[in-house]
């Protein structure tokens, strides 16, 4: 499997680590099995593909060129649906098409984390936003998927009637409440509450988009409960940090537990600037004690949030030859996304035809450049200086609305040496920043500069 992506940087241990990441992840592509194309994306060896591990992976295969793949892998969750699950589908699929034997014996005993719904329902949403795909939108085996998702999964696995999905030990791993699996049994995981909420509100814009604009209020109302409940119960001031888990006697674990406490940065539910400050001071500290596939989503929670120097020292250690276990299929796909979404701060969205950029660079990047880049129906070349200047090429595709953002509040921004008055605002975690919008044609380059 061959990829037109390259990059290129001042930085060497940079454009080390990403050709290494490219042909690492493009090892772990496969096709004409009988599942259909499709990339690795569980414990190597296995020949197979996670829920979890497909939703992370999936902004690096498209990166890659891999849509088609990530599309297939995601309807594969969708098709095996099943009432006979609670509406679960299969945690992990095998090249030939099965639900992969190490986690299911039959519909009564099997392994299923319960944030993997929402998470995949909140994947194919992005992966709309990043190709314009509709299949997304239109195919029935994925709107199944979703109404049955916010709908029967939750009613089958919320018990209590909180509108939270919930585990009891009687389950055994069957119905999993976090994505964590160190503490047995937990009743809720903080992660739980987060993807669940982040899937509503993509649920809502789903709706939104294919003309269901009424029912789409409902959605969002339920997401922003699920963010006020989780603000006004799970907070320890004491600790200042949020519960990782909700137990069986509902009280809530003050012990700190990766991804049960960052998943909710990880898809924006915190607003509260004080303690978003604190939770990613907790977790710059903690980094390098995670595990492997926890640690893989670092980088890009750290870009997301402004930390790029840690980020960044993140990022590149995950890319060193004695980063041990990194031939995980995750984190060479982490890597390749991170570097676009993080460090690039690219943000399409179809929906609009827009694509923003926004440069994250430190000290020891004096420039990087990504060219022949798979986004919207285009292929694109888009290269940061410093965090100063921006030059996008529309290599291949249709003319799009580009949103050239710098960090602060600046008085003028240069348009291909021209000045203009910028817009400014804040992006989704509060943080200054000014733009120019410009449509960029075809085969047309533009530049932009803030001095």
């Amino acid at each position: 499997m061959q990829a037109s992506v390259t990059l290129q940087s001042s930085d060497e241990t940079l454009v080390a680590g990403f050709a290494w990441a490219k042909t690492q992840a493009l090892a772990y592509v496969f096709q004409a099995d009988p599942v259909g194309d499709w990339f690795e994306a569980a414990l190597p060896g296995r020949e197979a593909f996670c829920m979890r591990d497909v939703a992370h992976q999936s902004t690096g295969a498209q990166v890659l060129g891999l849509a088609a793949a990530t599309r297939n892998m995601l309807r594969k969750f969708a098709e095996n649906i099943a009432e006979t699950r609670d509406w679960c589908s299969y945690w992990e699929i095998n090249r030939h098409n099965k639900p992969a034997p190490v986690d299911y014996c039959t519909n009564s005993d099997f392994w299923y984390n319960l944030p993997a719904n929402f998470d995949v329902l909140h994947c194919c949403y992005r992966q709309h936003l990043w190709t314009g795909d509709r299949t997304y939108l239109d195919d029935p085996v994925f709107r199944n998927f979703y109404d049955r998702t916010v709908n029967d999964y939750v009613r089958a696995w919320d018990k209590d009637g909180d509108g939270i999905p919930e585990h009891y030990p009687v389950y055994g791993t069957r119905g999993i409440a976090t994505y964590n699996e160190e503490v047995r049994h937990p009743l809720i995981g903080g992660d739980l509450i987060a993807v669940q909420a982040a899937a509503y509100l993509a649920y809502a814009a789903i709706l939104e988009l294919t003309g269901t604009v009424p029912a789409a209020g409902g959605w969002r109302v339920k997401a922003q409960g699920l963010r006020e409940l989780y603000g006004s119960r799970w907070w320890n001031a004491a600790l200042r940090r949020f519960a990782s888990f909700q137990l069986q006697d509902r009280s809530y674990s003050a012990a700190y537990h990766g991804m049960s406490n960052y998943f909710p940065l990880y898809f924006g539910l915190v607003a509260d600037e004080e303690r978003l400050t604190a939770v990613l001071d907790d977790e710059i500290a903690r980094r390098t004690a995670l595990c492997i596939e926890e640690r893989s989503y670092l980088p890009e929670l750290f870009y997301a949030y402004g930390r790029e120097d840690a980020a960044y020292a993140e990022l590149t250690a995950q890319m060193a030859p004695t980063y041990s276990r990194r031939e995980y299929p995750e984190v060479s796909y982490a890597i390749v996304g991170t570097i676009a979404t993080g460090m690039l701060g690219l943000a399409p969205d179809a929906t609009t035809s827009t694509l923003k950029t926004r440069p994250r660079l430190v000290a020891q990047t004096d420039w990087v450049e990504m060219t022949d880049l798979p986004i919207l129906a285009n292929r694109i070349q888009v290269r940061h200086t410093g965090q100063s200047e921006t030059d996008l090429t529309n290599l291949s595709g249709p003319p799009f609305l580009w949103k050239a953002t710098f960090p602060g509040h600046l008085d003028a921004l240069w348009v291909d040496g021209a000045e203009c008055q910028p817009q400014r605002g804040q992006d989704a975690h509060g943080h200054n920043e000014s733009w120019v919008a410009l449509s960029v044609g075809a085969q047309t380059s533009h530049t932009v500069t803030a001095r």
